[in-house]
């Protein structure tokens, strides 16, 4: 198969260049997946042994989706390469290399749940404040030491860390770390961090491992190369040390995963880092129209710190990019979604072409009150995943405690589930029995005369012999099986079925789904090995990313930018696009942190294929109470001659502007529940649409433009802004310094305005 006919000339190179370091600089719709594919597939066609090829990914999905390709080239030999994500392809050399840093090899991997609530309990053994300490401060602040690879004794050791704990009031928080890092090793269980955190401890610490694993995987490829953080970098670093085969792909453009511990820096310091680095771009996007292209580049050539590239489109001109301004988020809502059932009717196209995408989770609410109203069917991205819900956990952790005993966090969720009469009383018992005797809190129920009173002893004694008779069936049985059997006979399934609610019943149905997964993974002939413990294995290494986005569902999507990425849509909705919004107030405190913004913004852009649609809203609610909103300041940076604003006009109102309350809300917040009237009947709206862009409706200034000395202002006397145009200042306000004036502008409505940074004209009459 002559795979190299279907690219293109930089594509072509960059496949083919499979000596030394190379860095695949891929824009946005540019076929990045079809190169890396290929890429491999001509390793292989070389004759590099694919058990010598390592690829790395950010999701499982795109390494099934790149595997599954490259078996259609190359045959059963793509089995044979290691790839998956980072945390999948490390947890499988730390199952083989544990004991050598003190591990089992059969060790527990914590999902963020199990994280946060061993630091719930370490929170109140210590009695501390959980409020200062909140488990999800106390967790950020672990991870993102773990993943700057500081250890808990070094971040009690470095002074300027103990120095801003102290300052902010949480001084413990060095010590927190150092019992959660304890009970996680005694409980013989890592978390996701860990298993970048350990691989580096472990390739460190042991130089035949290292060597053992720098032979064997003589050529490295890194998807998303801008994601990762420092403690992916080393790894890599590490691994490719020796052959420096090692190719990364990735966009600067894209890096948006800041707040995640990934440094753009990685990427744009690459060059650096290996000075003989051959350098491919693929710069012709195949995804979008040449308008949404030009969109996005005037929007990211307003980034200092980026990569020189050149993205372009070869495919049709296609529509003007249109911008929807709004009096108010449910007016916004009720305007996106009256537009999908225009556009769906216009084009003859299916509810599943159409996304959504917002900047924070809570302006889903307005967007989803606007689509009910109307009956346009819809699925929001990032809700609970299926294996997070309760009963599935549940059933997961009896299972996590039959190969992992030592397991507390499994241990403590099912000792009294099903209720067995085992109370808070007894489990209090068992652990501090467990803290006492230096043992786990298993051990301590095996042999629970010794530490227990008669009735405790029995009722512990029999949950004991209920696990370890899970261990024989498990260890001789098929992964279905064994779970069938756990299932029945730890009581949960019957617990469920006894439950005849419509949540009950669906509880139960969860159960089964999860039954009928095992048995599907049970029957697979592309594994060797497909015991319960392997399924298990799958499952804890699953991201947000991998959960179930079926794409044959009809439905709209709605979802967070950062959801979004690596997905494309016929059409895109960019919904809230208001000044501290987005970008957030959060990221106007440096350039970095704007620049990421920007980033983010132009990841949304090019999710669209054939249109593209833009809005904002001029007042929204907040906790409650109505904010006057403005512009983002993205939208000015857009050539206007891309644009068409198309807006809702309503009766002018007392103030349209974006005032001082802006600075009262703190994005931080945002995530939190939105209170206020939301069923409220949005008034009706009059359209209008003007072949003119943002930019253009912010006027021309007159010849000669000079702000006025504003310190003698009068209502009613008629201004001119740069932006805003002509006006009528119809109210002043405030002290003398910080002077307020509400100006009506012709063309856009009310503004408040603090004058001393205004710069209005006054136009003499």
């Amino acid at each position: 198969m002559d795979f190299l006919a279907g690219l293109n000339t930089s594509q072509k190179q960059a496949v083919q260049q499979i000596v030394g370091p190379v860095m695949i600089i891929a824009g946005a719709g540019s076929g990045k997946t079809r190169v890396i594919t290929y890429r491999v597939a001509h390793l292989i066609q070389k004759g590099i042994d694919p058990f010598n090829i390592l690829v790395l990914t950010f999701t499982n999905k795109a390494a099934k989706e790149m595997r599954n390709r490259i078996t259609t080239v190359v045959g059963g030999e793509a089995k044979n390469i290691w790839m998956g994500t980072f945390h999948s392809v490390f947890a499988k050399i730390l199952r083989v290399e544990a004991n050598k840093i003190g591990y089992p090899n059969n060790f527990t991997i914590y999902d963020t749940d199990d994280s946060k609530s061993l630091i719930k309990t370490i929170l109140k053994e210590m009695s501390l404040d959980d409020k200062l300490y909140h488990h999800n401060f106390v967790y950020g602040r672990i991870s993102n030491a773990k993943n700057n690879l500081i250890s808990a004794q070094e971040y009690q050791q470095n002074e300027a860390i103990q120095a801003e704990d102290f300052s902010n009031g949480r001084g413990f928080l060095g010590k927190i770390y150092e019992t959660y890092v304890n009970r996680c090793f005694k409980a013989g269980a890592m978390d996701f961090d860990d298993l970048l955190f350990k691989t580096n401890v472990l390739l460190k610490e042991h130089p035949d491992v290292l060597y053992k694993y720098q032979n064997k995987f003589k050529y490295l490829m890194v998807d998303e190369y801008q994601d990762t953080n420092f403690s992916q970098y080393l790894i890599v670093k590490k691994l490719a040390a020796i052959n420096e085969n090692l190719c990364v792909v990735g966009d600067d453009a894209q890096s948006i995963y800041a707040f995640r511990g990934a440094s753009i820096q990685n990427i744009l310091n690459f060059q650096k880092d290996y000075p003989d680095v051959k350098v491919f771009k693929l710069e012709q996007n195949y995804r979008s129209t040449q308008n949404i292209v030009n969109v996005a580049n005037s929007i990211i050539s307003n980034n200092k710190n980026q990569l020189e590239k050149n993205v372009f489109s070869a495919n049709e001109t296609g529509e003007k990019i249109k911008i929807t301004r709004s009096f108010s988020d449910n007016e916004e809502g009720k305007s996106v979604a009256e537009s999908i059932i225009q556009e769906r009717g216009n084009n003859n196209l299916e509810w599943k072409s159409f996304a959504i995408l917002y900047r924070t989770n809570a302006q889903s609410r307005s967007m989803e009150e606007g689509l009910r109203k109307l009956n346009v069917p819809y699925k929001i991205y990032g809700g609970l995943s299926f294996y997070q819900r309760k009963e599935i956990k549940d059933l997961i952790a009896y299972f996590r405690l039959t190969f992992n005993p030592s397991d507390e966090e499994a241990f403590k969720r099912v000792i009294n589930y099903p209720a067995r009469g085992i109370g808070k009383t007894t489990l209090d018992r068992v652990i501090l029995a467990a803290d006492q005797n230096e043992k786990t809190l298993f051990e301590i129920i095996c042999d629970a005369p010794k530490y227990l009173e008669n009735r405790a002893a029995l009722a512990v004694a029999d949950f004991a012999a209920s696990i370890q008779s899970f261990m024989v069936v498990a260890k001789n049985s098929t992964a279905y099986d064994a779970a069938l059997h756990i299932a029945q006979q730890s009581g949960l399934l019957k617990d469920l079925y006894a439950d005849k609610s419509v949540e009950g019943l669906n509880r139960y149905e969860n159960i089964q789904e999860l039954l009928n997964g095992i048995k599907e993974f049970s029957e697979r002939e592309d594994l060797e090995e497909r015991g319960l413990d392997i399924f298990m294995q799958d499952i804890a290494l699953l991201t947000n990313d991998d959960n179930d986005k079926d794409p044959n569902k009809d439905t709209v999507s709605l979802m967070t930018i950062h959801s979004s990425k690596g997905l494309e849509f016929p059409q895109v909705y960019i919904v809230g696009l208001e000044e501290n919004l987005f970008p957030s107030q959060m990221a106007l405190n440096s350039r970095a942190d704007l620049e990421e913004e920007r980033r983010l913004f132009y990841v949304a852009v090019t999710r669209a294929e054939k249109k593209l649609h833009l809005s904002y809203a001029t007042s929204r609610f907040r906790f409650g109470t109505l904010i006057n909103c403005e512009p983002s300041r993205f939208l000015d940076e857009i050539e206007p001659k891309y644009l068409e604003l198309e807006f809702t006009q309503k009766a002018p109102r007392e103030s349209t502007g974006f005032g001082d309350e802006r600075n009262k809300w703190q994005s931080k917040t945002a995530e939190k529940p939105i209170q206020g009237d939301f069923f409220s009947k949005p008034k009706p709206a009059t359209k209008a649409v003007l072949t003119t862009s943002l930019l253009a409706k912010a006027h021309v200034p007159t010849a000669g433009f000079a702000p006025s000395d504003t310190s003698k202002l009068q209502t009613g006397q008629e201004v001119e802004h740069e932006r805003f145009g002509f006006g009528k200042v119809i109210n002043l306000e405030g002290s003398k310094g910080d002077l307020k004036a509400t100006v009506f502008f012709k063309e856009i409505g009310q503004k408040q305005l603090l004058l001393k940074y205004a710069k209005l004209r006054i136009v003499e009459n």
